[in-house]
Formats: structure tokens, C-alpha cells, sequence
């Protein structure tokens, strides 16, 4: 644990440092990193020894509420800021509310704006989901040479836009491993294989919380029995509810107050002398 002092000129502990994760190679060390958008799982993630989250920019100040020393990225949405001053906006709002890095997959000039003002920001290549139009289908990035070329090209542009950091997606995984040994900059794998300076899942398909994961996913949990057995006791619940108001069964006798006979006596009594 290393102490600094946050963007919001709070003194801060945190697991690791942008300096750690450049240190990274040098030191092989293997960090984790998880999603996260509620206080609950952030804390649970510092628990587990998890060193990085991931969350969207509005929810860093919910997060950091559950963990006050992993290293936190902060996703900026697409549409939650668009132009120029929006965005510096947004990522400085989201660095104040206790965030360590952004992660953007916007283009060039949006990094080297962000890297300009000395913000730690992160890019995303491989397979970016909200841009798989481009390729066809949501599929591995590289797996042909000129794929891997391209690839290779793209890092090298995005390092030099002044990012410090990469999310590679789904990167075949000894295309990850060769661009890893040559980049500088650090690479999370998400679904690209073991070479990488971060190891990177989301919490929901860890946990198992969605019937269909992705095929670089791995569920360690069980959570969607969980909470189909919530849901359905809740059902359940509601439904003997609404029966027993069918049935007049509810209230009885022990969810009702209850007044002395004597006082409820005269209660009535001086309630029917002052209408008449």
C-alpha cells in the first residue's frame, strides 16, 4: 500500500500506482482488475485482493464509498460526453470524485487531449464492442497477419497519442504476447491471453451472474441461481400477500394495535356527545 495524494488533493492509500504498472515487466508482477458500479462491489473486490476496478464515470463517487484504495478507472461513455470541453469535463470530474485513470475508445486527438492536461488515459483496441460494425460481428481482432499488422499499427499510434495504457480485447493470444514484448505501453487482457502487465474480468460473468458468457470469460460463482431463487421468493412473497388481502386474512390480529377497552370507551362516547 502507497500513499499519495488523490486529484481531489486528498491524502490517499492505494494498491498500486500508474508508476507501479509501468514497473510492471520489469518487477513481473500480474495485477487484476474487475468492473464494478455499486459501493457492494467495490468492497468486495478490495476483500478478494482484486487491485483495479473499472466503472463508469459517474459512478466513481459510489464506488470509491465501497473501496478507498484499489485503482480506479473511470469508463467515459460515448454519449455522456461529446465535445471537447464535455469531455476534459467529465474526466476531471471523474478524477476529482476519486478516480486514478480514464479509459476511453474515442480517436487520437481525444487521448492526446486527456494525456496533454497529465491525465493517466487508457485506450482500447482489439475488439471494441460498440464498434464491431466495422468487422462484422463481435470476434477475435488479428487473427490474420494483415489484422495483426494493423493491430500492432494501432498501438503504436495510441502510445504515441499519449496514452499510458491499453484494454486489449479479445487479441489472439500470441499477437497479445509479441505486441506486449514490443509496446510500452501497459496492456490489460481482456480475452487476449496471458501477456499482459493486468488480467481483466467483469465481476458479472466472475461471479456468474448472466445465464450467457463470453467464451474468454470464466464463472467462478453461481450468482444467477441466487438470484432467480430471490426473484422467485419475491413472487411468491407478493402473491401470499395479495391473497390474504383477497382473503381478509391480512391484517390479524398480531400486525394491528390494539387500544384498552375502557379507553376506547370513552373515545366513542365522547365522540357521539360532541355530534350531536
Amino acid at each position: 500500500m502507497v500513499r499519495i495524494y488523490d486529484w481531489g488533493a486528498r491524502e490517499a492509500e492505494r494498491t498500486v500506482t500508474v508508476a507501479d504498472l509501468r514497473a510492471a515487466r520489469a518487477t513481473g508482477k500480474c495485477y487484476a482488475q474487475v468492473t464494478a458500479e455499486t459501493a457492494d462491489e467495490a468492497a468486495a473486490a478490495e476483500l478478494a485482493g482484486i487491485e483495479m476496478l473499472v466503472t463508469r464515470a459517474r459512478n466513481v463517487e459510489t464506488v470509491r464509498k465501497g473501496s478507498k484504495r484499489l485503482f480506479v478507472t473511470a469508463a467515459l461513455g460515448f454519449a455522456d460526453a461529446v465535445t471537447p470541453d464535455e469531455i476534459l469535463r467529465t474526466a476531471f470530474r471523474a478524477l476529482t470524485d476519486g478516480a486514478d485513470a480514464v479509459i476511453t475508445a474515442r480517436g487520437l486527438e481525444t487521448v492526446s487531449m486527456l494525456a496533454a492536461e497529465d491525465i493517466p488515459v487508457m485506450g482500447h483496441l482489439g475488439l471494441v464492442p460498440r464498434k464491431s460494425t466495422w468487422v462484422g460481428k463481435l470476434r477475435a481482432f488479428g487473427k490474420t497477419a494483415a489484422e495483426a499488422l494493423d493491430l500492432w499499427g494501432r498501438f503504436r499510434r495510441l502510445e504515441e497519442a499519449g496514452a499510458f495504457a491499453v484494454e486489449a480485447e479479445v487479441i489472439p493470444a500470441r499477437v497479445m504476447a509479441e505486441i506486449h514484448r514490443r509496446t510500452g505501453l501497459v496492456t490489460v487482457s481482456l480475452g487476449s491471453g496471458p501477456s499482459a502487465d493486468v488480467l481483466f474480468l467483469f465481476t458479472s460473468d466472475i461471479c456468474g451472474e448472466e445465464g450467457r458468457r463470453p467464451r474468454h470469460a470464466r464463472a467462478y460463482g453461481d450468482l444467477a441461481t441466487l438470484q432467480k431463487r430471490i426473484r422467485d421468493e419475491r413472487v411468491k412473497a407478493l402473491r401470499a400477500f395479495r391473497a390474504d388481502v383477497s382473503a381478509e386474512a391480512f391484517p390479524g390480529p398480531k400486525e394491528i394495535s390494539a387500544i384498552d377497552d375502557r379507553e376506547f370507551d370513552a373515545f366513542v362516547s365522547t365522540m357521539e356527545t360532541g355530534s350531536r
